[in-house]
């Protein structure tokens, strides 16, 4: 048994990978922006690569109290697609979560206004606390 695994083994180090490789499999950094604030609370960083890949976004962290941070960003990235289409995708990300926006994205039907106003209704209304059950 442990001849067959190594034969399997010796077969597969040895096996022609040279078709699996494409042109993009050594795509060289054309580009590479970092920059750190010296505070530690905001960033930024760019790249471009050799195949028209391209990235950017500027980052903060926000202190709400003293024991809690968000995380914003805020950024874009663009690339052409198999059939030569460029794509461009722009972005936000926080504490409502990651937002992205892009013309081949695509994009829900509008809520209903009988909708929109039962949302701001519930949204106006306090909000329930329930309180810790008491046996009698």
């Amino acid at each position: 048994q442990f001849l067959v695994v190594l034969a399997v083994a010796v077969a597969c180090a040895a096996a022609d990978v040279s078709h699996i490789l494409t042109p993009n499999s050594q795509v060289p950094i054309v580009r590479s922006d970092y920059e750190l604030n010296p505070e530690g609370n905001t960033y930024k960083f760019a790249y471009q690569t050799g195949n028209d890949i391209y990235a950017q976004a500027e980052g903060i962290v926000r202190t709400i109290s003293n024991d809690e941070a968000v995380h914003e960003v805020r950024g874009s990235y663009s690339y052409l697609s198999p059939d030569g289409t460029p794509v461009e995708v722009t972005y936000t990300a926080g504490p409502e979560g990651f937002v992205a926006s892009g013309s081949h994205l695509p994009v829900g039907p509008p809520i209903p206004e009988a909708i929109q106003r039962s949302l701001e209704y519930i949204k106006s209304q306090p909000q329930y606390v329930e309180k810790p059950y008491k046996p009698l």
